[in-house]
């Protein structure tokens, strides 16, 4: 009776065909695993946009994106303390964070921070709302430029715009302005400060600027395929953009782009 068992050519055939697959197969998977990060990520901001939106229906206003007044916040201070402020942050007004085991609401699934001391940072890499909007009730600082965030937050009904005004996005802080993206700012930005290493990944702008340790990787080449960031409007929805549809240019003396999408107006 004839051997019925695979010859060393066929076993070799099957295993070339075998790698051949594979290797056509890991890079469909990798693609899928990333989109799958970013479908999880705008489910992430339809959240956080929830929980702005509830603590505007009780108050009559967005919360503040910070605020040192107030006391230590629900489950402790949060973040590390050489460069992070103690205080509550919007997350915490809006009721999205209670306990320190409610973090995950607010990281980013595809942020590529590469330091270990910034990956542990739950402020940076994750999600920053728009200062314009949700401003700090005390200067973070003595700089003039942040003068214009400080005050009282406004409400969605005062907002000529908020289909088209950015409320919340992917961001290298938990706060960020127009001034993180623009190459030509009003006024020099301090990077010994990490407010002011806030930026929108993907952004080509991101290649001049000073950036901290590990932030080069998700600031340059972006988290989502095709350098695009997950954005929440004021209106409530959220959508994948272009990172490069969020940059601000200067027209003139003191005339920008992107005005509706940073000030809403």
């Amino acid at each position: 009776m004839k051997n019925a068992a695979f010859t060393l050519i066929e076993l070799l055939v099957v295993i070339s065909i075998i790698a051949l697959l594979a290797a056509i197969a890991f890079p469909v998977f990798s693609i899928s695993r990333r989109q799958a990060r970013t479908v999880t990520c705008r489910a992430n901001l339809h959240g956080l946009l929830l929980g702005l939106h509830n603590y505007e229906a009780e108050h009559q206003s967005l919360p503040y994106g910070f605020d040192c007044r107030v006391g230590s916040p629900p489950g402790g201070y949060i973040g590390i303390f050489a460069f992070d402020y103690p205080g509550w942050w919007w997350f915490h007004f809006s009721g999205v964070i209670r306990e320190r085991e409610q973090m995950d609401a607010i990281r980013c699934p595809s942020r590529k921070l590469e330091d270990s001391i910034l990956d542990r940072d739950i402020l940076c890499g994750n999600y920053g709302v728009n200062r314009s909007l949700c401003r700090t009730g005390t200067a973070m600082n003595d700089l003039p430029y942040q003068k214009a965030f400080v005050g009282p937050p406004l409400s969605t009904s005062s907002i000529r715009h908020p289909g088209s005004t950015l409320l919340i996005v992917d961001s290298g802080y938990v706060l960020i302005s127009w001034w993180q993206a623009t190459a030509e700012p009003p006024a020099p930005l301090d990077a010994s400060l990490i407010e002011d290493t806030a930026y929108v990944p993907g952004l080509e702008i991101n290649k001049e600027r000073s950036l901290w340790p590990g932030q080069s990787c998700d600031a340059i080449d972006g988290r989502h395929p095709k350098k695009t960031v997950n954005v929440g409007f004021a209106d409530g929805h959220a959508e994948l953009k272009k990172a490069a549809d969020l940059l601000v240019e200067k027209m003139g003396e003191d005339s920008y782009t992107n005005t509706i999408l940073w000030h809403g107006k």
